[in-house]
């Protein structure tokens, strides 16, 4: 794989998200059967074989592997606890919005995917998004004071804009 074009380190570490997330959500289909072990297993695959290539750094791998999978099992439990729509996960409307990685998260929420994953446990412990973390599409509200930031594409979560609190959820 070529390094991204750009030079901006955050920007980087957004690409190298989503990069992965195609590459899990790619053999995430593939298996017969999908659990939340499995999940888990093609995310690790996934950022070591990022750091073999050289995409990012050994630690900058270990972080978007574990924000992969905060968001990835946020999501997936939201779906198929509420079955509601992709687009109140993300907090905005997906039909007007051209991209590849909510086709690719799309794809993966189907019932029969939701039922067979049991990720309350890792959810509970990853449903807290921090300033700095890196995060993919949607909408995150600020705990303090209830700002919503809007991501479009995977990047860093800022401080809250309104009172530069650093801690969010969904």
């Amino acid at each position: 794989m070529n390094k991204p074009s750009q030079h901006d380190p955050i920007d980087i570490l957004g690409e190298v998200y989503e990069k992965m997330f195609e590459r899990v959500v790619e053999d995430f289909h593939k298996a017969e059967k999908k659990t939340d072990t499995l999940l888990h297993t093609l995310i690790d695959e996934a950022r070591d074989k990022f750091i073999e290539l050289g995409e990012v750094s050994k630690e900058d791998a270990e972080k978007l592997g574990d924000y992969l999978k905060r968001d990835m099992t946020h999501a997936l439990h939201y779906l198929s606890e509420t079955g509601h729509e992709l687009s109140d996960w993300l907090g905005f409307e997906t039909a007007l919005y051209e991209n590849a990685i909510f086709d690719l998260l799309l794809s993966a929420a189907d019932k029969t995917t939701f039922e067979l994953l049991t990720m309350k446990e890792a959810l509970q412990q990853a449903a807290v998004y921090r300033t700095g973390e890196i995060t993919g599409p949607g909408t995150l509200i600020c705990d303090q004071c209830g700002e919503k930031l809007h991501f479009q594409k995977a990047g860093r979560i800022p401080p809250c804009p309104k009172c530069h609190a650093t801690t969010f959820h969904r």
